[in-house]
Formats: C-alpha cells, structure tokens, sequence
C-alpha cells in the first residue's frame, strides 16, 4: 500500500476537540465498513445549519450527521466546478492534468477516465467490495456512433440503441443508475448500467437547454428516483454485508444544481423560493439514506460521507415557479434577506476564492469518528482514493492517485498529512495553498465574476496585481492581499504549484507525466 505524505516538509496538523484516537475499534466497527459517499451538487457550505447558524434553510439531517460524527472545516473541492471535482474524487488525481484544462464536460462529451486508470470503485471491487454509482455521473461516456467531443450535440450521429462502450461499469462499478451530467445537459433520459433505460425521441427543454428527451422523462423525478434506488440498494446488499462483503454505494446528486426543481412537499413557499426547498430535499436524501442503513441494522459497520463538488452557484436566486435555470437576483437576492451561502467566505462556484472550493464535509463513523468532533485539518475530496486505500489496505502503482493523501487518520483523530493543496477555476486559473497561506496565481476570481464590466468597458480584475496573497488563519475572508508585502513567500509558493505541476504528481513517488501540457499562466483575459 502506498500511503502518500506530501513532498515538502511534514507539518503536523492535528483535529480540534479531539485530542488523539478518538474511540478504540471494537466489534462491528473493527471490521472493514462499508462506504457511502454523498457528494451534493453546488450546495454552499453556508446552506447548512451546522456550518452557519444564520442559514435560512432547514437542514435536520446534516446536522444529525454533523452531531454524531465529525465536521470538517478546511475541506476543498479540486476544482470549483463538477466534472473535474467529480474526476479527482474517483481517480485521486487532479483534472487539470488531463485534456479537461477548463470548463466542465457535456451530456455527449467523450470520456474523461482513461481506460485502466484506478478508480477508488475498482480498488473497492479488487478487495471484494460490491461497488454502486446512483446519480449525475458527468465525466463522459462510450455513445456508439459518436465521433467527436463536441458538447451541445452537433457533431457525429448517435446511436442511442447501443450499449455504451465506456460507462461507470468500465470503471469499477458493479451497477449504475442515473443521468449523462448535470441535469441541464442532453439527453435527457437515464441510464441503467450501460444502456438508456428509454430512447431520447422527443426535444425538449426538460433541463433547461433543448435537447433529445426520453418520452415520460421529468426533471422533477430525477432526485427522488436516485434517493430510491440508493434506498433499494442498501436494502438488497444488507445481509452479504453482514456476511462480510462490504459495498461502496457513491451517491453524486443533481441537487441543487439548476435546474432548480423540488418536488412533493419541497416545492414549497419559502423567502429563499425553490432554492430552499431544493436544499432541504438534498437534506431529506440524506436522511433516507442514513434511515435505511439504520433500519437494516447497518449504521454501525458503515462510514458516511456528505460533501458538495464545489460552493454555491452565484446565478442561483429567488427560484419560483417554472423559473428553473436562474433565479431573480442571483446571489444578491439572498444575501439581502439575510442567507449567505458562502458563509463568511469570499466567491462562489466557479472561483479560487474559498467559496468557490471550500465545501461542507461530514463523517460519521459509529466507534472510530467521535461523535461531536470538529476536525480544522486541511483536506481535498480527491483523498478519498488514498484514504480507501489505506482503509482496506490495498496497493496501487505510483503511476495512480498521484495527488491523494489518505484523511483515515483524521476520522481516528490523529494528525493529518496534507499539508498542501492545488487549486483550479472554470477558466482555468491556479491557486496554491501551503498550510494557512494561500496563492491565487491570479489577477482576479478565475470564474464567473471575472466576466463583470465596470462602466468604462474594463474588466473587474483590469489592473489588479498579477498575484493574490492571503493569509486565511488571520484573514478567512480574503479581504487583503498581502502579495506586494511578502514578495518571497509569493515567490516560494509559485515555485512550488510549478513543482506541482511538472511532476505529474503532488504526492512523493516517481515523476508522472501530465496527459497534455499545463499552462498556469494563460495568455487569455
């Protein structure tokens, strides 16, 4: 087993209010438990109640979870945006290494895991882990007949008859259910292991953006129908898990992503409109899930992971009615009646800033995770292949999970190992964060808001220094750049995002090589 530390010198960082190992493994817990890994889709870390007291919105099941394990409060998604967070939580490896240099994947967009890359499904599966993916799988597929990687669907003919020739099941899961990408991306129809469960014979809007649609298909449906078949597969793999074949069941929801569509008694009045409610169904999701493992007698052998693939997506505001892609106001709209859903973090989805990448991360592990505990060590979500790794005590190659490092001993309350962390925008911008300092190869956010005009046509980030410093234990908010006071520390840390970059690899191990060649500094605006 290869049980990564980082390069550079280890710097002890310890969990708050847990002061070394936590609870002794005893009876079921000794056991290799079975993982389920609940990764929200653009939920803010200040939508949920036990991350920020002032939410608006009611979140019972998070903060249940929150009480009886652990919460982590320097957890980081890999990117600020889905398809490359999704990318690094499976592989452990960075999505910037890859062709993926910016932007995010599309319904038809040609797959994104090279064939044979490790996948922590197929690390489970090898140690005899029956493995489940249930939701927005957003990382390409096999369509037979497609020929290009055009993603809003005008190049090459698709076959939506045959089976797809690259699906979760080529990387390591034993069963699949769920939609191409986000919700707002064609086709719209599920998919059932390897094939459409209906044909695409209709266009519609269903997700917001035209495209081939499933007769029957409703946006509405998708999350309850993920919530039931994760449902029905804890269900149906209780007893051999009893028996002692463990499963991993990965849960990547659509929500609360747009299109905002909360369904049954979730699609309710509220100040926050369908925002609110579509959180609070995320919430509900949870609960269920946590209320089968209790109910078949699983809670006990079993660690439970929520987290969100990036922060809150600013264009999302008062939603009503069938106003499902953007609500009124954006993200001004609700901070005005009084809901921050970065918290007290500067940014949003898309951004290098913390509320671009900063995300709620819950554990709950019933006699190894102290329940209560809150754990301040610094963690990326694409750890969780190590941390698999290391839990089953599996080996890998060094040419696999080149830049995760295992979080099992902070579950147990013991020192972490990461020590430092890489960052990546929508534009594709960098950022680098070494223990509580932290670098924004950048003049500006790296996403959305880099877009924004002031009134003379100039853009907000014209002018601006090239590089950001912060230091977050003193300033959390990033409200000062510290760049032009402490020009060696900026020059040290963009030496080390380049030796993050050059090696292929953030974890110690022979040099990799990138898939293509990564620029950090872009010539574009």
């Amino acid at each position: 087993m290869r049980i990564p530390t980082l390069a550079s010198a280890l710097a002890v960082v310890s969990c708050l209010a847990v002061a070394g190992r936590a609870h002794a493994q005893t009876g079921a817990a000794a056991r290799t438990p079975n993982i389920v890994f609940v990764l929200a889709d653009d939920l803010g870390i200040g939508d949920v109640g036990c991350y920020n007291p002032a939410s608006m919105i009611r979140t019972p099941h998070l903060d249940r979870l929150a009480a009886q394990g652990m919460r982590f409060t320097d957890a980081h998604s890999p990117s600020s945006v889905c398809t490359p967070t999704r990318y690094g939580i499976l592989t452990g490896r960075y999505a910037w290494r890859t062709r993926l240099q910016r932007g995010v994947l599309f319904g038809l967009s040609a797959p994104l895991i090279a064939p044979g890359r490790p996948t922590v499904a197929s690390l489970l599966k090898a140690k005899g882990y029956h493995t489940a993916c249930f939701g927005k799988w957003h990382l390409g597929l096999g369509w037979a007949g497609q020929t290009t990687d055009d993603p809003l669907l005008k190049g090459g003919a698709v076959d939506y008859t045959k089976p797809l020739s690259d699906s979760p099941l080529s990387h390591g899961f034993d069963t699949f259910f769920g939609i191409t990408g986000s919700l707002d991306m064609a086709p719209y129809t599920y998919i059932e292991n390897d094939r459409l469960t209906a044909l695409p014979t209709l266009t519609s809007t269903e997700g917001g953006r035209a495209g081939p649609t499933a007769p029957g298909f409703s946006a509405l449906d998708v999350l309850p129908a993920i919530t039931a078949k994760a449902e029905a597969y804890i269900a149906a793999r209780a007893q051999a898990a009893k028996a002692g074949t463990p499963f991993f069941l990965y849960l990547p929801l659509n929500a609360p992503h747009t299109p905002v569509v909360p369904s049954g008694p979730w699609r309710r009045d509220h100040p926050l409109g369908h925002y609110a409610g579509f959180v609070e169904q995320v919430d509900d999701t949870v609960g269920r899930v946590l209320a089968a493992l209790d109910r078949h007698g699983l809670a006990g052998q079993t660690l439970v992971i929520v987290t969100s693939d990036n922060g809150y997506a600013p264009y999302v505001g008062i939603v009503t009615g069938d106003d499902r892609r953007a609500g009124k106001g954006g993200v001004k709209a609700l901070e005005a009646l009084g809901h921050r859903p970065s918290a007290d973090y500067r940014g949003y989805k898309s951004e290098l800033w913390e509320g671009g990448h900063r995300v709620p991360f819950l554990a709950r592990w019933p006699g190894s995770v102290k329940p209560g505990s809150v754990c301040g060590s610094l963690l990326g979500l694409h750890d969780l292949f190590a941390t698999a790794a290391e839990l089953v005590g599996a080996d890998y190659p060094e040419s696999a999970a080149e830049d995760s490092v295992s979080f099992l001993p902070l579950l147990r309350g013991e020192a972490g190992r990461r020590t430092d962390l890489v960052m990546h925008s929508v534009n594709g911008r960098f950022a680098f964060r070494e223990g509580a300092w932290k670098l924004v190869a950048w003049r500006g956010s790296g996403g959305f808001s880099d877009n924004q005009k002031r009134p003379d046509g100039t853009r907000v980030h014209d002018g601006l220094p090239d590089a950001q410093l912060y230091d977050l234990a003193a300033d959390p908010a990033e409200t000062r750049n510290l760049a032009a006071e402490q020009p060696e520390r900026v020059r040290r840390l963009r030496e080390a995002l380049e030796k993050a970059v050059a090696a292929g690899r953030t974890t110690p191990g022979a040099p990799q090589t990138n898939d293509v060649p990564v620029v950090i500094d872009k010539t574009v605006p």
